[in-house]
C-alpha cells in the first residue's frame, strides 16, 4: 500500500526538488516545507517525514523534540550532509526512525521509506487483530493465519470454566495463552497461579499443589496452603502436566472431579473453586499407551484442546516478533536500533527455531547487546541461528566419515551464505571469514 503523503522539510530548494522527483516516481505525494516550524503546525498523526538536520531557525533535532512533546505520532527520517555515526545515534535517541546521509541514491530513499511503511503496516495489522480478539490477549503478537485461528479459539473459550489443555513445543507461548484465558475471562480479577510440574520432585509437588498440615512430615514445621487454595476463585496453570508422577495424577483427578483438596497429613477435605488450565509439550496419548499418564485424567483436563504452532510454521511472524523484541530490549538497555539488515533477516527466516519464540527472543536480546552499528547484522547472531539447520543436518547423517561430514557442513554453510547475501560473493566470503578467491574455488568444487 503506497503512502499518499510524504512531508519533506529542507531549507535547500534544489534538495526539495530532487526529493519531490524521487517520491513522485515512487507513487507518493510530496508536501514541501522550507521551514520546520511551519511544517510542525501542519503535521497530522501518521505522517511520514523526511527532515534535514541543519536548517536556519528550528533544526532537525529540535523539530524531533517538538514532535515528541506535541504527542503527534509520526515516522521521521532524518537527513544530513554533515552526519556521522554519532549524529545518527543522536537522531535515534530523539525518536527518529532512520537516518540518511547526503548525498544519497534515489533507491536509498525509496527503500528506507518502504521499510518504515512495512513496519507501520505490521503494527497496524497486529493492533487490528488484537482489537478483534479482545481484552486479555494484548500480549499475543501474530499475523500468521493458523496462530490467529488458535488465538480466536482461546478467546471463544476464555469466558467458560471448562478445563483447557494447551499443547505445543517448548517456547511456543503456552503460558502466554494460559494467562490470556484467565485475564480474558470472568476470573480476571482473581488470582492466576502457575506451577511447572516437571521442575520439582514428587513429594514437593504434592505439598505445593495441595498443601500440608504441621507435622505431616519431618520438615513440616507449619501448616502450608497449597496452590489450589491460593488459586481459589481464580485459575491454576499446570505447566508440563505430563511430568506428574502417577500417584499424584490420581490425587489431581480426584480434586478435579470433587472440587476439593486434601492437604498432606490432613483428615478433612477443603472445597475449592479453581479453574485448571494445563499445558504439555509431550504426546499425552502416547504417554497413555506407554502407561505413563492416566487416560481418565487426560479426558478430564482436555475438555478443550488448544494447539500452538511452532515458530518455524509461522515465518510471517518472525519480522513482527523480532521488531517487538528490539523495541522491548531497546527500552531496557537504553539503545536505539534501527532494525535488522536484509542479510541477518534472511538468516532468521531460514532458521528452523527449535526453541521457538523463546529462542528468537534470546537471539534478539543477545544481538541488542552485541550490536554497535545501529543495525542487527549477521555478526550479532549466534552460530546456531546463522548455520544451525545445516550443521544439524550433517550431524544426523548416517555417514561416520569426518572428511565427508566436513564437506557436507562446508557446502551447506557456503550455500547459506550465498542465499543470505543475494549471491553476493564478496559479502558471502566476509560472512564465511574466508578469502574471495578461496570461496570461488569452493563454489566450483561443490558445484554451486
Amino acid at each position: 500500500m503506497a503512502l499518499k503523503k510524504i512531508v519533506v522539510i529542507d531549507d535547500e530548494e534544489a534538495m526539495r526538488h530532487l526529493l519531490g522527483v524521487i517520491l513522485k516516481r515512487e507513487g507518493y505525494e510530496p508536501v514541501m516545507y522550507a521551514d520546520a516550524r511551519e511544517a510542525l503546525c501542519a503535521l497530522e498523526s501518521g505522517d511520514f517525514i523526511l527532515c534535514d538536520i541543519r536548517m536556519p531557525g528550528m533544526g532537525g533535532l529540535e523539530f524531533l523534540e517538538a514532535v515528541k512533546a506535541g504527542g503527534v505520532s509520526c515516522t521521521v527520517i532524518m537527513m544530513s550532509a554533515y552526519g556521522t555515526v554519532d549524529t545518527a545515534i543522536e537522531c535515534m535517541k530523539h525518536g527518529a526512525y532512520d537516518y540518511i546521509s547526503k548525498p544519497f541514491k534515489a533507491d536509498e530513499v525509496s527503500l528506507t521509506i518502504k521499510k518504515a511503511e512495512e513496519r507501520e503496516r505490521l503494527k497496524r495489522e497486529n493492533s487490528r487483530l488484537l482489537g478483534a480478539l479482545g481484552k486479555g490477549f494484548e500480549g499475543i503478537i501474530t499475523v500468521d493465519k493458523a496462530m490467529i485461528e488458535t488465538v480466536a479459539l482461546a478467546k471463544k473459550v476464555a469466558g467458560y470454566d471448562a478445563a483447557v489443555l494447551i499443547v505445543g513445543e517448548s517456547g511456543t507461548g503456552k503460558e502466554l495463552i494460559a494467562r490470556a484465558l484467565h485475564f480474558g475471562g470472568a476470573r480476571k480479577d482473581r488470582p492466576f497461579v502457575a506451577i511447572n510440574c516437571g521442575a520439582m520432585p514428587a513429594q514437593l509437588i504434592e505439598s505445593e499443589l495441595f498443601g500440608h498440615v504441621k507435622g505431616a512430615f519431618t520438615d513440616a514445621h507449619r501448616t502450608k496452603t497449597g496452590l489450589f487454595q491460593e488459586a481459589d476463585t481464580g485459575t491454576l496453570f499446570l505447566d508440563e502436566v505430563g511430568e506428574l508422577p502417577m500417584e499424584l495424577q490420581v490425587k489431581l483427578l480426584r480434586t478435579l472431579q470433587e472440587g476439593e483438596v486434601r492437604r498432606v497429613g490432613d483428615t478433612k477435605a477443603i472445597k475449592v473453586d479453581t479453574r485448571v488450565v494445563a499445558a504439555t509439550a509431550k504426546d499425552l496419548k502416547q504417554a497413555i499407551v506407554d502407561g505413563l499418564f492416566r487416560e481418565d485424567l487426560y479426558f478430564r483436563l482436555n475438555v478443550i484442546e488448544i494447539r500452538l504452532p511452532p515458530l518455524r510454521a509461522r515465518s510471517a511472524d518472525i519480522a513482527l516478533l523480532a521488531t517487538h523484541f528490539i523495541e522491548k530490549y531497546g527500552a531496557r538497555f537504553g539503545k536505539k536500533v534501527k532494525g535488522i539488515t536484509d542479510e541477518a533477516y534472511a538468516l532468521l527466516k531460514s532458521y528452523d527455531w527449535p526453541g521457538n519464540v523463546r529462542e528468537l527472543e534470546n537471539v534478539i536480546e543477545r544481538a541488542m547487546i552485541l550490536e554497535d552499528t545501529g543495525w542487527i547484522t549477521p555478526d550479532a547472531l549466534p552460530i546456531s541461528a546463522r548455520f544451525g539447520a545445516q550443521t544439524r543436518g550433517a550431524a544426523t547423517s548416517s555417514a561416520l566419515s569426518i572428511k565427508k561430514a566436513h564437506q557436507i557442513i562446508e557446502r551447506a554453510l557456503i550455500k547459506r551464505a550465498l542465499e543470505a547475501t543475494g549471491n553476493n560473493k564478496t559479502k558471502a566470503a566476509e560472512l564465511l571469514e574466508i578469502s574471495f578467491r578461496a570461496l570461488l574455488y569452493k563454489i566450483k568444487d561443490y558445484g554451486l
